[in-house]
């Protein structure tokens, strides 16, 4: 039988993928889409996205599904998960998760208390040159980790960008937004664990007309092995440029034996050992949805222990959490 889908929330562009994805599935059905906020259901009217509902509770009770997949504005997040939980619906959500640690507390216990899953779209680690660059790590090639720079700088797009990015109390944080992709992906490439939150800082660098935006943001962790991670995920790419800039999601690692580095819009892994003349290795096939075929096999009670499962999510999501939480109140290092 297929997997029955309902999706709450379209107020980022992100969910919009996750929806066509549903559609091209032979195995998944979606059978309900829930808008509340009139203006983007008119937006999405006419287009790709078929709105049955305008009040979520409503959909949660007259719609018969299996999971229920949010890509509402990131302060509701949390809530509509749970909701959905306390219904006995598993859920997945686009990143953030939610913007509250509280929150995440609850929805881990509502869901283990109902052994039911949580899928998120953690999409990095999916992408072509970021999985050959953890084919090359994890075949030694530079040594033991012990610095990663990444650079998760976006364009603002501010007028094109849903509104409510701009609406005090709607995003609730640059760090949380952005950074939980490098805090994701990074213990995945390395096998290292994020141990520290050495110091985090965001603030409103140039969009004066929403000061509360934290259009500026800057991390530095350390690594369970002593090793030290610097990151920036500002809004502050030229929007002219978009997402086309070689630095977006750029990451370079050293190593004990070597440097080696890739992009998200890189063709090819640079590699640079120790004694050897630098060298480039081609990027392979992207592993296109890998995140929701993780959440479907964690879904028939086979989760990939290397994959995108509920507690890697978890706790890549808390740990964005508390940059956010240190950021905002100035109060680091925090121990992990």
């Amino acid at each position: 039988m297929a997997l029955r889908l309902a999706f709450v929330g379209f107020r980022h562009a992100h969910i919009t993928a996750l929806y066509r994805l549903a559609q091209y599935l032979g195995d998944v059905e979606v059978v309900g889409a829930c808008e509340e906020d009139a203006e983007t259901r008119a937006s999405l009217a006419g287009g790709a996205v078929s709105i049955t509902h305008d009040c979520y509770r409503t959909m949660l009770r007259e719609t018969d599904c299996d999971v229920v997949a949010c890509g509402d504005y990131y302060a509701v997040r949390g809530r509509r998960l749970l909701d959905a939980l306390e219904a006995g619906k598993h859920v997945i959500g686009d990143k953030p998760l939610c913007a509250r640690l509280e929150e995440l507390e609850r929805i881990e216990v509502a869901a283990r208390a109902r052994g039911l899953c949580v899928g998120c779209m953690l999409d990095l680690p999916d992408t072509a040159p970021f999985q050959r660059l953890r084919d090359v790590l994890r075949e030694g090639a530079i040594g033991e980790v012990h610095t990663v720079s990444f650079a998760g700088q976006h364009p603002l797009f501010y007028g094109t960008r849903p509104n409510w990015y701009f609406e005090e109390g709607k995003h609730l944080g640059t760090l949380n937004d952005i950074a939980v992709h490098a805090v994701d992906i990074i213990p995945w490439l390395t096998g290292r664990r994020v141990a520290e939150i050495t110091a985090a800082r965001a603030w409103n660098a140039k969009a004066g007309h929403a000061p509360f935006f934290q259009d500026a943001a800057q991390l530095m962790l350390r690594l369970d092995n002593g090793g030290g991670v610097l990151g920036d995920v500002s809004y502050l790419n030229p929007d002219s440029h978009g997402y086309v800039l070689p630095l977006y999601w750029r990451m370079g690692l050293h190593g004990t034996d070597g440097y080696v580095e890739t992009a998200l819009n890189d063709p090819v892994v640079r590699l640079f050992r120790q004694g050897e003349a630098p060298s480039e290795v081609p990027v392979g096939e992207a592993r296109s949805g890998g995140y929701f075929e993780d959440f479907q096999a964690e879904l028939r009670g086979e989760p990939r222990l290397d994959g995108l499962h509920m507690e890697r999510i978890f706790e890549s999501t808390r740990i964005a959490l508390k940059i956010q939480a240190a950021a905002d109140s100035g109060v680091f290092p925090v121990v992990l």
